[in-house]
């Protein structure tokens, strides 16, 4: 596995204006790429700020004491991996042979804790199922252990040194070390991302800290170990920040003339409207309110219920939110969208992207294993072999790779 997504309640937006910064900032030689030589004074300097925030000294010194900061942060948010992706392209590789076959799996196993959920919180199963499926491939440990690493190190160097979000890093790091305080987890098992999102659905720590729930009543918060925490409190964030509404579908696949529209009106006015569902199925709840949505002209429309834009909330980004919802609804049996987007191709099968990857490997591409999931690895491997015979560089593991791979060298 070579791929996380979004860290919780973490704005892309955030992300992104960190990393044109810190483009800046390294082009120009500051100081944030060489040693470390002022973290000391700052780590003394920031111990009163934490303790003006109610961190103990004890705390304090126990996380914070000898830590060295995560320098390699800096690389990673000026080099993360840029990809043309479609849209098309960008739900195919998140709505993925492996992820709707773990995810009948992971429900099969877990069918009880979903129930649960559902009457607790009224959060549709099949849209955990795809966050908890794109944030960490189901909680597979391979994730946490080649992918994660400790946070703290990381925290500290963005709180000391990143320079237009400081005050943001530094929230964080007091919230983690607040968990440490409050004894839900321990500086060696807190393990996330190079920003600090941790977990089967990758919180950060102010959604631990804030929306986290004992859903297993151990005792404690974690988003680790057992899903039921992180699962529980998912859909706590999605009703509570995200006003997700019960026992309402987040939208379907429509058959519309023109295009978007943020108008919200009912299901019932929109069908009088001459808008039907692509499935030629009646809408289930005709008083509910949606709005038109075309993400690329020529392609397939939607009506988007409050739900899709509850999913939106985890993450703000349009096709995040699509991918989710349409990947919970493959896990439950649903189909692929009717209406093809312009130029697209069909999904690849799980057998057909180990057959890329494993001929990527034997070719000299790295992808990071041959386990069937395409993330950032893979999709580099695939961007240079499209590179050097001549294909356009997408980085997309699809059919006319393959086709090509197949044609050896």
């Amino acid at each position: 596995m070579d791929e996380t997504d979004s860290p919780a309640g973490l704005n892309r937006r955030t992300l992104l204006q960190s990393t044109l910064a810190m483009g800046a900032l390294l082009a120009g030689g500051n100081p944030a790429t060489a040693a470390p030589a002022a973290f000391d004074a700052w780590r003394e300097t920031f111990r009163a700020r934490a303790t003006a925030r109610g961190i103990s000294d004890a705390t304090y010194t126990r996380v914070m004491g000898r830590i060295e900061p995560d320098m390699s942060v800096f690389k990673q948010m000026r080099n993360q991996p840029e990809f043309r992706e479609q849209t098309w392209q960008y739900i195919n590789r998140r709505v993925s042979d492996w992820r709707i076959i773990a995810g009948k799996e992971a429900l099969r196993k877990h069918l009880p804790l979903f129930a649960r959920i559902e009457k607790d919180f009224g959060v549709e199963r099949g849209t955990l199922l795809a966050l908890w499926g794109v944030e960490s491939a189901y909680g597979d440990p391979l994730v946490q252990q080649n992918h994660m690493r400790p946070v703290f190190p990381s925290l500290a160097a963005l709180a000391w040194n990143e320079p237009r979000r400081r005050t943001y890093w530094e929230a964080e790091l007091i919230n983690a070390l607040r968990i440490v305080q409050r004894g839900w987890s321990t500086p060696e098992e807190m393990r996330g991302s190079w920003a600090g999102a941790m977990g089967h659905t990758q919180w950060m720590p102010e959604v631990w800290l804030n929306v986290g729930i004992d859903y297993d009543h151990d005792g404690r918060v974690s988003p680790f170990g057992k899903p039921d925490d992180a699962l529980g409190s998912t859909a706590k964030f999605l009703v509570n920040r995200g006003h997700y509404h019960r026992n309402e579908h987040w939208g379907y696949e429509v058959r519309a003339q023109g295009g978007s529209s943020n108008a919200s009106r009912s299901y019932a006015a929109w069908a009088a409207s001459g808008i039907s569902r692509a499935d030629g199925q009646p809408f289930p709840q005709p008083n509910a309110s949606a709005k038109l949505w075309v993400p690329v002209a020529g392609g397939p429309a939607f009506l988007l219920g409050p739900n899709f834009y509850a999913v939106r909330s985890y993450n703000p980004s349009m096709n995040y939110a699509l991918a989710i919802c349409h990947l919970g609804d493959r896990i439950l049996g649903a189909g692929p969208f009717i209406h093809p987007f312009p130029g697209s191709e069909r999904a690849l099968t799980l057998a057909e992207v180990q057959e890329v990857q494993t001929r990527l490997t034997k070719a000299g591409f790295d992808t990071g294993g041959t386990d069937g999931r395409v993330g950032n690895d893979t999709m580099k491997a695939v961007k240079d072999f499209q590179t050097k015979t001549g294909l356009p560089a997408d980085g997309y593991a699809g059919l006319k790779v393959l086709a090509r791979l197949r044609q050896g060298p």
